[in-house]
């Protein structure tokens, strides 16, 4: 959708899909990633009233990794109570906190879980 909410594009459910991964594989990662949210590195992104997951990290850059890195967060979340789901990723290539202050908790889970929240909404 656009910024007003507009349906830019809408996907045939109809579509092939392909399995990438065997169901077991599919759930022993969801459930690592439900974990990274509820005790891990990715708890400031939890939601009252929905089931998340996911993954934090920075990624270095610069010559020799002379800059400050980026902080990045991937994830998924699923309404308790309306079923909705929405999948976010998140990174932050600048900001003014020190470098030993950079984190995908810190900076990318937030901004993730407020996108999420919203498209979760009823």
């Amino acid at each position: 959708s656009d910024a007003s909410g507009n349906v830019v594009k809408n996907y045939d459910d109809s579509t092939e899909t392909k399995e990438i991964v065997s169901s077991t594989t599919a759930e022993q990662l969801q459930s690592a990633m439900q974990t990274v949210v509820t005790q891990g590195t990715g708890t400031n992104a939890k939601i009252s009233g929905a089931t998340v997951g996911g993954k934090t990290g920075t990624a270095q850059h610069g010559e020799k990794n002379s800059k400050t890195p980026f902080a990045w967060f991937t994830s998924y979340a699923k309404s308790d109570s309306n079923g909705k789901e929405v999948a976010v990723a998140v990174i932050v290539e600048q900001s003014d906190a020190a470098r030993s202050e950079v984190s995908g908790n810190g900076l990318a889970a937030p901004v993730a879980k407020a996108m999420m929240r919203a498209a979760l909404k009823n």
